[in-house]
């Protein structure tokens, strides 16, 4: 879904996804988008368990960088909404995986379903991304 290599490095840079361990991985033939992220000392709560702040970060991370694939040179997408539902907890030691499904594509908004799950499928989190697509000035 990424434009090249060196656009990849240049997008992350110095980011929210670096700096959480967020890694993009594969898109499917059908467009659906997948990242990986830890479950560490960047990601949890006190009590050792997966953060819901670093949940919808990783969902709209995912969204952001799925749209920006969508997007013209000359836009960029910008998070204008994020919806969660946090449904189960997961124990520091671990990962989870993020999915996104486009379910809109309009000129100025994208819509993202973004699923986070653990590596054996168990729901950890459902979560609505919005993306407002600007013009770089």
């Amino acid at each position: 879904m990424m434009k090249d290599t060196a656009t990849e490095r240049a997008y992350l840079g110095n980011s929210m996804e670096n700096h959480l361990g967020i890694v993009f991985l594969p898109t499917d033939p059908d467009g659906t988008t997948h990242a990986e992220m830890p479950v560490d000392h960047r990601t949890c709560q006190p009590y050792g368990t997966l953060h819901g702040g670093a949940s919808l970060a990783l969902a709209e991370s995912l969204a952001g960088y799925s749209s920006w694939a969508y997007c013209a040179p000359n836009e960029i997408p910008f998070g204008m909404q994020v919806n969660g539902n946090h449904i189960a907890p997961v124990r520091v030691g671990n990962k989870v995986h993020a999915t996104g499904k486009l379910v809109h594509k309009g000129s100025t908004t994208h819509i993202w379903d973004v699923t986070i799950t653990t590596p054996e499928g168990k729901l950890v989190a459902s979560i609505r991304v919005v993306n407002y697509i600007v013009r770089k000035k």
